[in-house]
């Protein structure tokens, strides 16, 4: 049996300037743009700017500083970025890192999973609406522009609309101005949060954690405990950080961290300093939407600001699309959910786009910006689903923990500590589930229940098939070899090809040999029987043979990474080639052919559809789950598409699922009696 690499695999990123300009532009968008609403939603929160203190400020970024150091820094960017899987990062890589441990663990890979992309709902619309709020009221020239929150709205959804549009034409090229805008964003926040906080130094002292605890208790913090609700806003980011590993690698983002947290660091400090210095003002008392994030820039600069904020906000949103499409594509590869259409509009690595997603999500967030109407009611429902994946995430790390050199009891104090802060922020977020959260937390159980469905609709299938018992191939080897010698048959095909799972001591499914030999006889020069498995690896691409002695019975085992586009077709005819260069198989000479010298036959596909039979006998549960998942295949990409095999001979058959035990009604014979003749009378 061999085993071939069907190509290079590719280099890791590495540490430099230009991966450090491109991680501002790739990794940082949700986590930069957080300043934009995280202290309007603590002082909205709090009953508005003559409801807070000094000490209520300074406890308030105190919070926010330690959130980002003990979430962002330690959680994701010291520990979560050693759990990578050959570079790629995210809750499914890491899932694949430790899914030998306990078949369970896919329940909170699919719970974190489902959060993260019904977070990305609500993430674009948040912060372009944001961004738009700030012109509110700016004179352009001679005129305003946006006038009144109608306009806000109008002009945001159109703002979605063209992001979501460009995404089927690929965003290599636009993607490349993303590090330098990002790089002058978080300047400008370090910029102006400096120029203010030097307005007033002593601010710095919130750097202790003990106006942190203090503001917790503090009878002018009229939340208490779910002001963390607010102050979680501050880091929502850090799991498209690590998500978005894969993009610029560990380092880059080790690189680049530091800059980006003072970046932001000092805009929450100057933010700070400016509301202890107008928290009195009767002119600012007067303006019941006061965003300090804008309000603090210097009037000549703050158009600038403006502009510059809904750059990062639609580089935000354009970064939780791609990674949304890039989740969606490793969940479907895992088989956690249903296959999709993927379409690759560069030649860029990780570019690729999925029709329905994109659909789905243009939709999602023009409506949420259309029912929430304002940034400021989003910013009370945000963050809710997000701290679900956060948790999910800790668990799954749990278990990656143990497979390090660290000690069991330090890995558990670990584990421990950050489960007791995420439980806290999601018992304190889930206030938020009333407040509109519920939007986002219902999007998060549909797709949960999609993925469900999926999994152990296939699991329950496969577990109770009644007619699909399993035949050894070798069984049948001398009659494929007759057939395939048997001229007295038309040539089915030259390489006959079967998608099927080659399961142990060489076993397939009955039901291909009766394809084969009982349906219509099907003559073939060589019979193949491929299946793709997807490896943990995400960028593996590679092969086995075993032709079992013969040159007419191939079993292909394609190793593809959970990354890689399943282009059976493509590697099929590499591998042809190549086992012909060693002398495995004959030459396949086309006597008519539009190809010179052509020494490769054609191919054909056949593909088996299952149905539900009405012989089925299950319980009404798992019935339901197996119907549920063949009527989502219907609205999938077929495997003609999945496979690649868009251009090649095809032959579909349907083929009966029958489930459980199966009740037989026999006929017995039944004797004509013939009836003695009667006269009837009226």
């Amino acid at each position: 049996m061999d085993k071939n690499n069907l190509h290079p695999a590719s280099a890791a990123t590495k540490l430099s300037a230009a991966g450090l300009l491109i991680s501002l532009g790739v990794v940082y968008g949700d986590i930069g743009t957080s300043p934009m609403y995280t202290m309007s939603a603590l002082i909205n929160g709090n009953g508005g700017l003559r409801h807070i203190s000094t000490t209520f400020i300074l406890g308030s970024v105190s919070l926010i500083f330690w959130t980002l150091t003990i979430i962002t820094t330690v959680k994701y960017v010291l520990i979560a970025l050693r759990a990578d899987n050959q570079g790629e990062g995210g809750i499914f890589a890491l899932y694949t890192l430790v899914r030998q441990k306990a078949k369970w663990l896919i329940i909170p890979a699919m719970i974190g999973g489902a959060s993260f992309l019904a977070d990305g709902m609500m993430t674009p619309a948040v912060t372009v609406t944001t961004a738009i709020e700030g012109l509110k009221g700016i004179p352009l020239g001679q005129h305003v522009l946006i006038a009144n929150q109608h306009t806000v709205i109008v002009v945001t959804i159109l703002i979605l609309s063209g992001l979501f549009l460009i995404q089927r034409f690929g965003t290599a090229k636009i993607g490349q101005a993303f590090g330098p805008i990002m790089f002058v964003w978080f300047t400008a926040l370090g910029w102006f949060g400096l120029y203010r906080l030097a307005g007033n130094w002593s601010f710095l002292r919130a750097l202790n954690p003990a106006y942190a605890v203090r503001i917790l208790c503090d009878p002018q913090n009229r939340n208490g405990l779910f002001i963390l609700g607010s102050i979680f806003l501050a880091t929502t980011g850090a799991e498209a950080l690590y998500s978005d590993m894969g993009h610029v690698g560990r380092n880059n983002i080790y690189g680049s961290w530091p800059y980006v947290k003072v970046s932001l660091l000092l805009n929450y400090l100057g933010q700070a300093v400016w509301l202890d210095q107008i928290k009195t003002s009767r002119f600012y008392l007067q303006d019941h939407n006061l965003n300090p994030f804008f309000a603090m820039v210097p009037a000549h600069y703050r158009l600038f600001m403006i502009l510059l904020a809904a750059l990062a906000a639609i580089i935000a949103s354009q970064a939780l699309i791609s990674g949304s499409f890039t989740l969606v594509s490793e969940a479907t590869k895992l088989k956690i959910l249903p296959r999709l259409q993927v379409i690759y509009p560069t030649n860029s690595k990780g570019q690729l786009y999925i029709p329905a997603i994109n659909r789905i999500l243009w939709i999602l967030c023009s409506l949420v910006v259309l029912y929430f109407q304002s940034s400021a009611k989003m910013s009370s429902a945000y963050g809710l689903v997000i701290t679900i994946t956060m948790l999910m995430t800790t668990i799954l790390l749990s278990f990656w923990l143990h497979t390090t050199k660290l000690k069991p009891f330090l890995a558990d104090l670990i584990i421990g500590f950050f489960v007791v802060i995420e439980g806290i922020f999601l018992l304190t977020n889930s206030v938020k589930f009333f407040e509109g959260g519920y939007v986002t937390f219902t999007a998060a159980t549909l797709l949960v229940v999609i993925m469900v469905i999926w999994r152990y609709g296939e699991i329950y299938q496969n577990n109770n098939t009644f007619h699909q018992d399993y035949v050894s191939i070798l069984a049948y080897k001398k009659q494929l070899h007759d057939l395939s010698q048997d001229q007295t048959l038309p040539l089915y095909a030259t390489n006959l090809v079967y998608l099927t799972k080659m399961s142990k001591g060489n076993h397939i499914k009955k039901d291909i040999l009766y394809s084969i030999l009982d349906k219509r006889p099907k003559r073939a020069q060589v019979y193949w029987f491929v299946t793709v498995n997807v490896t943990d690896d995400p960028y593996t691409a590679a092969y086995s043979v075993d032709t079992y002695d013969t040159n007419y019975m191939v079993n292909v085992q394609l190793y593809l990474g959970f990354r890689i586009e399943q282009k059976v077709s493509v590697f099929l005819k590499q591998i042809v080639n190549e086992m012909m260069l060693r002398g495995e198989l004959p030459r396949q000479p086309q006597q008519y052919s539009t190809i010179p010298n052509r020494e490769v036959g054609d191919f054909a596909f056949v593909l088996i559809q299952e149905i539900l039979s009405p012989d089925t006998q299950l319980d009404h549960w798992q019935k339901h789950l197996i119907q549920a998942r063949l009527w989502l295949k219907k609205y999938t990409i077929s495997p003609v598409n999945w496979f690649g095999l868009s251009y090649s001979e095809v032959v579909l058959e349907r083929v009966p699922v029958i489930l459980g035990q199966l009740n037989s009604t026999s006929l017995r014979l039944k004797r004509q009696v013939q009836a003695p003749n009667t006269n009837q009378s009226e």
